[in-house]
């Protein structure tokens, strides 16, 4: 029986709630189809052109122009590009493009939009998780290190020498003097490709539990002639190295990881007295209620349940989850023997607190 029945429903309200879903289900729809523009590089394409008809944008892409138009109906329909419907043909507006292309760098939200697909192939896995619990292990994930990596390019590498790296005093004086650094659960290693060819007279070591990402990222390092640069399968729970780095790096790494305790006391260990921790992770709150306002508070929810949380409770960790939260950060940071905890944010970038500290002596 129906416990709303003999409720009083407000209507309006109802319908107000109508008008959101509706506005999910095709904003839903418009993340698929934005993936698919960036994956076939057709924004960078249509960015170059002016109104075009489908013909033309398939005879530039060299692509199908059937599904061609039925992908512009749904970038005409979803606000995203302009029509005229007396030439027939498609136009993507600069101010469009500025947010939806590779050119645009950091700005590039098409690339953020692949994480959808990727999520969405393992739903079936996480509906079974609701009822048995565990988690779902990384090898589940079709293309996450190919989409990690583009993410990683957009988030670090592009503010990485003017916003990231100056949130550090000194710090760039010191990698041109040549420092040893380190970056834990490195990826790819796009970051610390473009760190090691940047600044020659450091050394640079990548860890990453991933055989997948260290062999991309030796391939890349191998591919730009960066000689200064290693990388090495490495669980960083088990390190074991005491005062040998005078940087170390985390980026958007410690939430997803089993045992973050442990590897935040590793870090400490492992890095020499005077020694700096640089660690980026997401802009949030530890409390649900402080989350509400956050422009991006249903993505990091949705993120946390389908990958970050479940891959750390899939090894049977601590499952912290995306929205671990700044209060948490800093006080496992403290626990791990880290006590003068900087965070700063970056005002182009949303998605990401930068946590600095100085081992001390």
């Amino acid at each position: 029986m129906c416990n709303n029945c003999n409720l009083n429903i407000d209507a309006e309200r109802t319908d107000e709630f109508g008008q959101k879903l509706l506005q999910i289900v095709n904003h839903s729809a418009l993340s698929f189809m934005l993936s698919i523009g960036h994956r076939a590089r057709l924004f960078d394409i249509m960015s170059e052109m002016e109104h075009a008809t489908s013909e033309a944008i398939a005879e530039q892409s060299g692509m199908n122009e059937r599904y061609i138009r039925e992908w512009l109906g749904a970038m005409v329909t979803g606000g995203i590009m302009e029509y005229d419907p007396v030439l027939k043909t498609y136009f993507l507006p600069a101010e469009h493009a500025a947010l939806l292309t590779r050119a645009a760098g950091s700005n590039n939200f098409a690339t953020t939009m692949q994480w959808f697909s990727v999520l969405g192939s393992v739903e079936d896995q996480i509906v079974d998780c609701f009822s048995e619990g565990g988690g779902v292990p990384y090898s589940e994930f079709a293309r996450f290190h190919e989409v990690m990596a583009e993410e990683s390019y957009n988030s670090v590498v592009c503010g990485l020498f003017e916003h990231i790296l100056p949130l550090v005093p000194g710090l760039e004086e010191k990698l041109n003097a040549g420092i040893e650094v380190l970056d834990i659960g490195c990826g790819s290693g796009l970051a610390l490709i473009e760190m090691a060819a940047t600044f020659p007279q450091s050394r640079f070591t990548g860890f990453d539990i991933s055989e997948e990402s260290i062999g991309r990222a030796q391939a890349s390092a191998a591919k730009r002639g960066v000689t200064n640069v290693t990388f090495q399968v490495q669980d960083v729970s088990q390190m074991n190295l005491t005062n040998t780095f005078d940087l170390i790096t985390a980026f958007d790494v410690i939430h997803d990881q089993a045992k973050p305790d442990q590897v935040l006391s590793q870090v400490n260990t492992a890095l020499k007295p005077g020694g700096t921790f640089l660690m980026q992770d997401i802009a949030a709150s530890s409390n649900v209620e402080q989350n509400i306002a956050n422009p991006l508070g249903p993505m990091f929810y949705t993120i946390s349940t389908m990958h970050c949380m479940t891959v750390s409770l899939a090894q049977g960790g601590a499952g912290l989850g995306t929205c671990w939260g700044k209060e948490l950060a800093c006080s496992m940071l403290e626990e791990a023997g880290f006590n003068n905890i900087d965070v700063q944010e970056l005002p182009h970038d949303i998605m990401n607190y930068f946590y600095t500290m100085t081992k001390m002596s």
